[in-house]
């Protein structure tokens, strides 16, 4: 597993931050007081905000039409690196203080760069994520209204077309994800819409966990960036996935199961992940040490 570790920590990734209670240029202000630079108004159709990084990457602060009339707040990263963990959880904790609320219309997005996978690494992560789909769902606390309308469970249709496909390539993986070929997405193409999201694959070449809620609290966006990182790892390292024998979520091992996902199946274990398996695991119900939680009673 040490290897998946190492690859995991190799990885680019990125995430979008939806907040309710903060005006942009204030979450434009707070982020700069963390990662200094300048800040900009730039306008748009997006009415943004940036903050230039003393290493010239931008971060965003930005209008999202699903946030209400005003469009709230979300906070867009630049493409970021496992060194960079300790820099956005301060981003968050001073958004937080500046006034930023995590609501139940606010959500996180997850990208992570797709470079360096081959289309049947990307369909091995589609495997792994739809075969612990209701796990993950519940660990992450992923609001029912959101699973009906931003966030949908993966298409089993698209499961039953890559599961028949023998060899993936770009076009058969994107054929899968579509239903037809259509190598030139819309930003707001509807397949985009999804728990897990390939849309991006054929336009900015990421992969997108849109599941996570919303949180002004730093360690939980960190613990759902690494869940994210670590199956993105394992689909690299793996020779083969399958999405037989979908887990069913069970309230009694839900928290045994996913801890037995965490650290057996992605590697997370050790005291270096203990805070990502405590935010991973608090929502579950059961033991993590019984597999039948009535033996911990």
């Amino acid at each position: 597993m040490q290897n998946t570790i190492e690859t995991m920590k190799s990885l680019t990734f990125g995430t979008e931050l939806e907040y309710t209670g903060i005006a942009r240029q204030v979450a434009a202000k707070a982020i700069q007081g963390v990662i200094g630079g300048r800040v900009r108004f730039t306008g748009g159709a997006y009415d943004a905000w940036e903050v230039t990084a003393p290493d010239g990457r931008i971060w965003k602060a930005i209008r999202d039409g699903s946030l209400g009339e005003n469009g709230g707040c979300e906070v867009v990263t630049p493409i970021l690196r496992w060194d960079d963990m300790d820099t956005l959880q301060e981003v968050v904790r001073a958004l937080r203080k500046a006034g930023a609320k995590a609501t139940s219309e606010t959500s996180q997005h997850i990208h992570i760069g797709a470079q360096s996978f081959n289309p049947a690494q990307i369909a091995n992560f589609a495997k792994i994520f739809y075969k612990q789909e209701e796990l993950i769902l519940k660990s992450l606390g992923t609001w029912e209204h959101r699973l009906g309308h931003y966030a949908k469970r993966t298409d089993r249709g698209f499961i039953e077309r890559l599961s028949a496909t023998s060899q993936i390539t770009n076009e058969s993986l994107n054929k899968a994800w579509f239903g037809e070929l259509n190598m030139h997405p819309t930003h707001y193409e509807s397949h985009r819409y999804r728990d897990l999201n390939l849309n991006n694959i054929w336009r900015t070449g990421t992969i997108e966990v849109r599941a996570a809620n919303g949180s002004t609290h730093a360690g939980e966006i960190k613990a759902n960036i690494i869940l994210c990182l670590a199956i993105a790892a394992k689909a690299l390292t793996a020779k083969s996935t399958s999405s037989k024998n979908r887990r069913e979520y069970d309230t009694r091992s839900a928290k045994y199961d996913m801890r037995v996902f965490l650290v057996c199946g992605l590697g997370l274990n050790g005291d270096e992940f203990k805070n990502t398996r405590q935010h991973l695991l608090k929502r579950l119900p059961g033991s993590a040490a019984w597999k039948n939680a009535e033996r911990a009673a």
